[in-house]
């Protein structure tokens, strides 16, 4: 595959739309149903799930990889200190593990499991295109 702008776009648009997804998660992932961590769960869920469909929608590595470094981005941001001192993902108590560390730890490795994934190969029933000829 080439250079085109056409690319270039797909790359930007699915970053932007990984750093939605990243801001969503990154704010969803803390909400508990009981003692089952509700709001991880669809995060993780849905950032895999948005990275698949990336990868599999435009056949392409790079556009996955935007997305992930988007939704990474977003978590890092958005996992810092605010500016009145507030915090979007608490720090947990001594010995515990968080919603927030799991969340952190989840985006990228699914990046990069999904980036990474060998390109599935061709099937052998589907035939090249048919060389023209000149009568």
């Amino acid at each position: 595959m080439g250079f085109s702008w056409a690319r270039v776009g797909t790359w930007i648009i699915a970053g932007i739309i990984g750093l939605v997804y990243g801001v969503a998660g990154t704010i969803g992932q803390a909400v508990m149903w009981g003692p089952v961590p509700l709001g991880l769960v669809i995060a993780v869920v849905g950032v895999g799930a948005l990275l698949i469909a990336v990868r599999a929608l435009t056949a392409d590595r790079w556009a996955a990889l935007a997305c992930g470094l988007g939704a990474m981005l977003a978590t890092l941001v958005f996992s810092g200190r605010g500016p009145g001192g507030s915090i979007v993902v608490p720090a947990p108590a001594d010995g515990q593990l968080s919603t927030g560390i799991v969340w952190t730890i989840a985006v990228p490795l699914l990046a990069a499991v999904i980036v990474g994934w060998p390109t599935r190969p061709s099937s052998p029933g589907a035939a090249e295109p048919a060389e023209r000829t000149t009568n």
